[in-house]
C-alpha cells in the first residue's frame, strides 16, 4: 500500500496545498492529499511554504471541515478574507517524525520519488518522479529515455522496494 504524501524538503512533508478563499471571515478551501483526506487535520501543527521560496511559516492547530469536493480550514490568527487571500498557493506540510509510522511493505509517496527504477531483469527504466491515485490502485510516474506509467502492485509488478539502496524492482516489460 503507498499512502499519499509529497516531500518538501528536509524533514518535510506535503500533505495539501491552500486553493482558495472560503467566505469572508478567512476561512480557506484547502487540496489535501491525505487518506482520507480529512486527516490532515489530525496534524496539529502544520507548516506553511510557497514552493522554491524557503521561507516556512508555522501555524496552531487548523479547524476543518469537509466542503463539497475539498476541505475548508479556518487557521489561528486569520480571520479577514484578505489575511486568508495572502496564503492561496502554500504548500501545507507537517515535520516527517508526525507521521504515522507504517507497517513493513507500505510507503509514503515521498518515500518512494526519486527511487530509480529497474525491472527484475536489470534493465534501468529511470527514476520515480510521482505517484498518480487512479482509485483501483497507485501508479508510479517513471521518467527515463521515456515516461512510464507503472501500477504500484504488489507483489505482481512490484517486486522490491528497497528504501536504503533507493531502489525500486518491478516486473515490467522493458518496451511498454
Amino acid at each position: 500500500m503507498v499512502t499519499d504524501a509529497a516531500s518538501e524538503g528536509a524533514g518535510n512533508i506535503e500533505l495539501g496545498r491552500i486553493v482558495g478563499v472560503f467566505g469572508v471571515r478567512g476561512w480557506l478551501k484547502v487540496e489535501s492529499w491525505t487518506d482520507p483526506r480529512e486527516a490532515i487535520f489530525d496534524y496539529p501543527e502544520w507548516r506553511l511554504s510557497r514552493q522554491g521560496s524557503g521561507e516556512t511559516r508555522q501555524t496552531g492547530h487548523a479547524e476543518g471541515r469537509p466542503q463539497g469536493k475539498g476541505l475548508v480550514v479556518r487557521l489561528p490568527d486569520i480571520d479577514t478574507q484578505e489575511a486568508a487571500r495572502e496564503l492561496i498557493g502554500l504548500c501545507i506540510s507537517v515535520l516527517r517524525d508526525d507521521l504515522p509510522r507504517l507497517p513493513p511493505g507500505e510507503f509514503y509517496w515521498a518515500d518512494l520519488e526519486g527511487l530509480s527504477v529497474s525491472t527484475i531483469e536489470g534493465v534501468a527504466l529511470g527514476r520515480v518522479s510521482h505517484l498518480i491515485s487512479t482509485g483501483a490502485n497507485d501508479v508510479l510516474v517513471v521518467q527515463g529515455e521515456r515516461e512510464r506509467l507503472i501500477p504500484f502492485v504488489q507483489p505482481d509488478v512490484v517486486r522490491d522496494v528497497d528504501l536504503q539502496a533507493g531502489t525500486l524492482t518491478v516486473d515490467w516489460d522493458a518496451e511498454f
